[in-house]
């Protein structure tokens, strides 16, 4: 009888170690399938970021409310792209909020985007801030995004604006 129960429990230990086996295998092919699935999502741009734990659109408009003048705060957030630098892609600004944007450059102007992208999703991770932007400056941005000379020369005053130095960008492949 002691026999038997030896035989059955080795059976029962065989069987046990096979099925923890398929189910590490299993969560290890998930795991990739998933990371290959990331990767097609999104094309990266500067340091390698990932879109896990970016904030809304909301929560980031809400931490740009918070912010007083001089003050940066380091985060990521995912927003709609509104406008790219159509020149060579060396801004853009995302849509955070009811008619409120946020002017991204690139860290060290080491990289740049897309000068079609538009209609899509970013991810951003870097600096958030708030800049007076100066007349000279927002009549360049103008001249890049290929607005009018008549709209160029109506630019008269500095703006307060929404900034971000982005440290890596991921945009949504279509």
């Amino acid at each position: 009888m002691k026999i038997y129960a030896t035989i059955f429990l080795i059976f029962l230990t065989l069987l046990s170690c096979k099925e923890v086996s398929n189910e590490s295998d299993n969560a290890f092919a998930k795991a990739e399938t998933e990371n290959k699935e990331a990767q097609e999502i999104y094309a990266s741009y500067g340091e390698k970021i990932s879109a896990a734990g970016a904030m809304t659109k909301i929560e980031i408009s809400e931490k740009y409310a918070a912010l007083a003048e001089g003050d940066t705060a380091v985060v990521k957030f995912e927003a709609p792209i509104n406008d790219v630098c159509a020149s060579k892609g060396c801004w853009m600004r995302l849509d955070i909020a009811d008619e409120e944007q946020v002017f991204v450059k690139f860290k060290d102007y080491g990289f740049f985007v897309p000068t079609d992208t538009k209609d899509g999703n970013a991810v951003v991770e870097g600096k958030a801030y708030l800049e007076e932007v100066s007349v000279d400056e927002l009549r360049h941005m103008a001249e890049d995004a290929g607005k009018s000379k008549e709209e160029i020369a109506a630019i008269t005053k500095p703006e307060r604006e929404l900034r971000f130095m982005a440290d890596g960008v991921l945009i949504k492949a279509d």
